[in-house]
């Protein structure tokens, strides 16, 4: 093992202990989540316990952050994000977030059609909140048939039969939040938030 290897290695330990302790996370309840023992995860703070994928893997899950944010990887000379495009039923998703698990951000393309199409509902586990930037979007819901224009909000859990698609043939862009375990988005207005 290269010296530069251990080095980033050598800080793990102590960057997972200030993690857990930052959120207020015992071994016990850390060892719960993981999987992990908790004398596996004491010794992997302590140092005498070298960090494996097998074991870095749950953590990052547990903390929702990024592998990298845990071994303190060197940051990349180029900062720009390549995002690359899912192509799916016709559409683009732009996925926005990286992080593994939790709440998932994406930018969504509806192409234009020459004549809007007919609606297929679908359903899955999960949340979704939507935001319309461009364009207006047919949202098919249960029995519901709704037009949004740009700046339009909508959610809904995604177990209830639903189809998005152009309501008058134009592209549509919008924002999309999707949470797997179904987390809601929680918005709040500026009065909302003045008074509480």
């Amino acid at each position: 093992m290269d010296r530069e290897t251990e080095d980033v290695l050598d800080v793990v330990g102590p960057r997972l202990r200030a993690l857990r302790r930052e959120r207020g996370i015992t071994l016990a309840d850390l060892a719960a989540t993981t999987g992990v023992s908790e004398s596996t995860l004491s010794r992997l703070e302590s140092g005498r316990r070298r960090a494996t994928l097998e074991l870095l893997l749950p953590l990052a899950r547990t903390y929702d952050v990024p592998l990298d944010v845990l071994v303190g990887a060197p940051r990349t000379g180029d900062p720009r994000i390549h995002l690359k495009p899912i192509r799916r039923f016709g559409m683009v998703f732009v996925p926005l977030s990286r992080r593994p698990g939790g709440t998932q951000a994406f930018k969504m393309v509806i192409p234009a059609v020459p004549a809007p199409l007919e609606p297929t509902p679908q359903t899955h586990e999960g949340f979704e909140w939507l935001y319309v930037l461009n364009g207006r979007l047919r949202l098919v819901l249960g029995e519901r048939d709704l037009t949004l224009p740009p700046g339009e909000v909508a959610e809904f859990d995604t177990s209830q039969p639903h189809w998005l698609g152009s309501a008058d043939g134009g592209a549509v862009e919008l924002l999309i939040l999707f949470d797997l375990q179904g987390v809601r988005a929680h918005v709040r207005t500026g009065a909302a938030s003045q008074g509480g």
